[in-house]
């Protein structure tokens, strides 16, 4: 057995072999993103095909795919609250080929809704910037005793309690909007999940329960034919599919802001030319007119314009809506 002993010119080889190696690995880099992608790439939908999510997936994966030269396939893998496909993204190898839409689901109610989560939202992923965003609806049926939040609020002040608002489901959205807004404006209101916003809206047609809160885009259609009443949206700005609702801020409650979001992420440690690549593309498509006039139509707005990096903010969202799980006092297994 030859024993290795160390000498300084030992010492200074093995140096010189780590630099090599290095500098050859950042050399690399821009030649890996000069002839990436090679082969298809998938995008991981975390929720079941013809949901929101989807609805914003599809043309993005078509127009990347023709932006790349590659096909982009759409892989939808829902089920538990859309974590087990980001968890897939999150164990995924970083090399551009596996990405994930991720939502404010996924990345900043989750963390604080589930018990065990399997991955680390902040750390696990790569952003490469947002998508687009949604905001709530609060909505009402025709013949519900209150036609503007004002009027709204002071029945929940008279009735404490006793109105019921429904929503897609524990730690959705909607749910967590309903609570942020029963805060905000110091009443109490009864929360009735429902197994997806489908059954919920048709009780809320039938006059089952009074009130829900729901993304814009699962009841533009029955506002659009006066079958819903909307009375205020959760965003800063007005919806422009419903120009005519105000927006929460303009209804009394203060700096309210509450929106559905969708973002691109990939694994963590992607090399930084490959991030680099999707993130200009992503960006070109969702400033594109043709992208924006495959979303508006149903409520969703492309992110036209981030007023701080998307990492910050996603870190502000996981504050926000972590403390809104906290107050609704519900967790998931």
């Amino acid at each position: 057995m030859t024993a290795h002993l160390y000498t300084p010119d030992n010492e200074r080889r093995r140096l010189l072999r780590a630099l090599t190696a290095i500098a050859v690995s950042a050399l690399a880099w821009p030649v890996r993103a000069q002839t990436f992608p090679t082969r298809p790439v998938r995008l991981i939908v975390p929720f079941p095909a013809g949901g929101p999510t989807d609805i914003v997936a599809r043309p993005l994966a078509q127009m990347l795919g023709e932006a790349l030269g590659q096909q982009v396939i759409v892989d939808n893998r829902g089920g538990a609250g859309g974590s087990i496909g980001a968890d897939m993204v999150a164990k995924a190898a970083p090399d551009g080929y596996t990405l994930l839409i991720g939502t404010v689901g996924t990345h900043a109610i989750n963390p604080s809704l589930y018990r065990k989560l399997s991955y680390d939202a902040a750390k696990d992923f790569m952003p490469l910037g947002p998508i687009a965003t949604a905001p709530v609806a609060v909505v009402t049926y025709p013949g519900a005793p209150y036609s503007t939040v004002a009027e709204l609020i002071a029945a929940a002040k008279r009735e404490p309690g006793n109105i019921n608002f429904g929503s897609a489901g524990n730690g959705t959205p909607g749910h967590l909007t309903g609570e942020m807004f029963a805060k905000a404006a110091g009443v109490d209101l009864k929360h009735v999940p429902y197994k997806g916003s489908a059954p919920a809206v048709t009780d809320l047609l039938g006059g089952q329960i009074p009130l829900m809160f729901d993304p814009v885009q699962s009841i533009l259609q029955h506002v659009r034919g006066s079958k819903l009443r909307a009375l205020a949206v959760s965003s800063t700005a007005r919806s422009p599919v419903l120009p005519m609702v105000p927006t929460l801020n303009e209804a009394g409650l203060k700096d309210f802001e509450a929106t559905a979001w969708w973002a691109l992420y990939a694994p963590a440690g992607l090399s930084p030319a490959v991030s680099a690549k999707l993130s200009a593309e992503a960006r070109r498509i969702v400033i594109s007119d043709a992208f924006r006039d495959k979303l508006v139509e149903v409520g969703v707005q492309p992110v036209s314009g981030a007023t701080q990096p998307f990492a910050d903010f996603q870190r502000t969202e996981l504050v926000k809506w972590g403390r809104a799980v906290r107050d609704a006092g519900v967790t998931l297994d």
